[in-house]
Formats: C-alpha cells, sequence, structure tokens
C-alpha cells in the first residue's frame, strides 16, 4: 500500500534506532498507550500503523480491532513522512507499541526486539507463499506475519505509447529508446521516483544478480550491474526522466496528470490508477538489462510484528493469530478493497474475486512469473550503501566499479557482524 513513509524510505531506521530525537518522535507519536487496562479481558493493546494513501485503510484496521473480543486494542495511525524514524523512537521508551507493521529486518531478530511466532504461524504455514515464510524466517523460526504482498511494475498509457509507434518495452534499452520517442514538451518519457531508491533493486535482480547470494555473501557486484548503472545514468542525463515529481512513485498522480507516459509504482495504486484512465492502462515489469537478465517485478508489502520488549508479547502474539491467521475475511477485505494486493495466503489469494480478471490478474501473473522478495539478512547500512551508489553513479555519473567497491566494505562489514 501506498505511503508517505514505507518500505522504499527504510533509510531512516539508521537514524532511529540510534536513538535521535527520540522525544520528539514520540510526542508525534501520541502520549499514554493506556496499558492501565481496559474493557476487554486483556486489557489494552497498542499497534502502531503507518497512514496508508488508500481511503478507508484506516478505518477498515480501526473496525477490525474493534471486533477483537478479548482486548481493547487501540491503533495509532501515524501520518506524515518517517514512520520508521517514529516507531523506533517509541521502541526506545516505555510508550512502545505492543505490536507494530513494518519489514523483516534482521536486526530486529537479532537484537530481541521482535517475538517468534513460529507457534502461531505453524499450522498454517503451507498455505503461505514459502517466498513470504522465508523471508521472515531466521535460524527456523518465524518472525512476523505477513499482511499483503504489493507487487511493483511499471504502468504506461497504452495510447501514448501507440501514438509514438512504442511497444512496451522488454529491454532497459529499450525502455530508455521509448522514453526518448515519447516525450513531449508537456510529457516525459518515464518516470521511476523522485530520488529513484524503487528501481535498485529490479534493477540488480534484471541484471541477473542478487543482493545477497545464499551464502550472505557480495551478489550485486557484476559487470551486468555495472552496465545497468551506466545506462541509467544515461537515461538521468537524456532530459527524458520526469524528475522532483510533485509525489513520489508510490502515488499514482504522475501518470494520472499526464506528467509521463510509463510510471513505475505498484499494485496498490491500480484502481486509482483505472479510475482515471480506464482502459488505457497497460503494465510490464522492470526489464531485463542485460542478455544474462530477465525482467523483475520488486514485492514489496507490509508484515506485522509483536513487540518482545514490551510486556505483553503473550497478549499481542493472540491478537495477531485472531486478526492475520484466523481472520480470512478480514485478511481478503484488507488487500483487496483499498486498492489491490496479494493476499499472502494462497487459499485467500486464489478466491480473492478482484484478483481474477482483467488488469489485477496480469498482476498476479507478472508477480508469479518475475516476483523477488526483500532477503532478510539485507540491512539498513546495506540498503543506504546501494542508494549512496545510486547517487554517486546515476545523478552525479561516478564511477561505477569504484561506487561499488565503496558498497562492498560497507556490506563485507555488515556481513561480518551478522554472520561471522
Amino acid at each position: 500500500m501506498s505511503a508517505q513513509s514505507s518500505t522504499w524510505d527504510r533509510r531512516s531506521i539508521l537514524r532511529a534506532a540510534a536513538g535521535l530525537a527520540a522525544a520528539g518522535s514520540l510526542a508525534a507519536c501520541g502520549g499514554n498507550n493506556g496499558r492501565g487496562g481496559g474493557s476487554g479481558s486483556g486489557g489494552q493493546l497498542v499497534q502502531y500503523f503507518h497512514a496508508y494513501g488508500e481511503p478507508g485503510t484506516e478505518q477498515a484496521v480501526k473496525r477490525y480491532a474493534k471486533a477483537y473480543p478479548k482486548a481493547d486494542v487501540t491503533t495509532r495511525w501515524i501520518t506524515g513522512a518517517n514512520y520508521e524514524s517514529k516507531l523506533f523512537a517509541s521502541l526506545l521508551t516505555e510508550q512502545a507499541p505492543d505490536l507494530f507493521e513494518f519489514h523483516p529486518q534482521i536486526q530486529l531478530v537479532r537484537s530481541g526486539q521482535v517475538a517468534d511466532l513460529t507457534d502461531i504461524v505453524a499450522p498454517v504455514k503451507d498455505d503461505f507463499n514459502q517466498a513470504d515464510i522465508t523471508s521472515h524466517t531466521v535460524d527456523g523460526k518465524i518472525y512476523g506475519v505477513r499482511m499483503i504482498d504489493d507487487p511493483q511494475f511499471f504502468f504506461y498509457r497504452k495510447s501514448l505509447l501507440e501514438k509514438a509507434g512504442v511497444e512496451p518495452p522488454t529491454t532497459l534499452d529499450e525502455l530508455i529508446e521509448a522514453a526518448a520517442r515519447l516525450t513531449t514538451s508537456k510529457v516525459k518519457g518515464v518516470f521511476l521516483g523522485n530520488d529513484l531508491h524503487a528501481v535498485i533493486n529490479p534493477l540488480i535482480w534484471s541484471a541477473g544478480a542478487d543482493t545477497l547470494n545464499e551464502k550472505n555473501e557480495i551478489a550485486y557486484h557484476t559487470d551486468g550491474v555495472i552496465e545497468g548503472l551506466r545506462k541509467l545514468r544515461a537515461l538521468f542525463t537524456s532530459g527524458d526522466l520526469l524528475l522532483d515529481a510533485p509525489a513520489d512513485f508510490w502515488d499514482p498522480s504522475a501518470l494520472n496528470q499526464g506528467l509521463c507516459a510509463i510510471q513505475f509504482c505498484g499494485m496498490w495504486a491500480m484502481p486509482q490508477f483505472q479510475q482515471v484512465l480506464g482502459d488505457d492502462l497497460g503494465i510490464m515489469p522492470f526489464p531485463k538489462v542485460t542478455d544474462a537478465g530477465k525482467p523483475s517485478v520488486y514485492n514489496g508489502g507490509w508484515s506485522m510484528f509483536v513487540n518482545a520488549r514490551g510486556g505483553r508479547a503473550d497478549e499481542a502474539k493472540e491478537y495477531v493469530k485472531w486478526l492475520w491467521i484466523e481472520r480470512e475475511k478480514y485478511q481478503e477485505d484488507w488487500a483487496t478493497s483499498y486498492g489491490f494486493h496479494i493476499p499472502p495466503r494462497t487459499s485467500i489469494a486464489r478466491s480473492a474475486t478482484k484478483l481474477k480478471t482483467g488488469l489485477p490478474a496480469e498482476g498476479v501473473e507478472l508477480f508469479q512469473r518475475y516476483g523477488h522478495f526483500d532477503n532478510i539478512g539485507w540491512t539498513q547500512a546495506m540498503i543506504t550503501a546501494t542508494e549512496d551508489v545510486f547517487a554517486d553513479c546515476v545523478r552525479k555519473g561516478g564511477d561505477p566499479e569504484a561506487a561499488l567497491d565503496r558498497c562492498d566494505k560497507t556490506v563485507n562489514a555488515e556481513l561480518k557482524k551478522l554472520f561471522g
């Protein structure tokens, strides 16, 4: 789901984890968490959600919580930017939430911040997308319950491509050529997001590489990735790339307002695109970068975690089990009624009527063919290091080989700390 602070803005975690502005951030999140009790037999639980962009999401989360019979569940709906900073600042205090949505991060496990949820997931483990299980597993234990899978790919205006005589690009070279032919005095060819961070991992995957390999070793430093960085630099300097849009890539406004012909975005925005553009809308994966690569689709998404240090971990686990394991109707509602997302439970995904036909079905098919998931061992320092590579090479024209060498030092230091 879209948000002003979401998967692609996770670099703020490092600052938050260091405890910067903890008191100020906490104040922005709300005051006392109400652990003095409540009308439910389990007292009161507090959960943190970032402010989703789709109308109705806040009301839905609070409606689910109100239906829980064992405790009063208060939802802190964190608006504005830097949800991560506010969450991590609060986790350093006595006002920390009992449960919170976030993304799989091995630091949360190693520090003992999040509870082991293996016991509540185990009975339905085989019904989850197994890539979601893998991305939440450390040393055989499962931390976090996936709530939604969020494929990210390109959306495009069919009529604009037809008018320019352009077929949907299947390679990065074709995308760059298409951007040039689609650019006019009023419309840019393509939009990749204001800071380009959303396409870092897709570029790596579409070059036939990966962030880390199965042995938790560097897998992104390849000739294909270097070639991709140079091609993106050419696109960045071409004048055919939309820069500094009013809203970032997660918002559908760039394409809907006619600022570009092709936009990288998430499946969550598909209903908003369709409402404005109707049938004049197509989708495609991030195209392959080299002959050795293949198209890719980044699977973002959000998961629910239990604060192991909050004093009410058992009660919070019961709520997570009740809502995100047992209440399948709520899970389908959450995935398909407020934007389009893929339920991580395969049985629910198969029965989700709204995803069975048309463009949503095409999105599911792209996800199944080309989907890539987060690696729980890919830490914030590593994410920031690759962002620095893009800033250096794509924005400033630096040497990709030298930038990747610097990135390697940071990543290897992190890997040594985590895995020896």
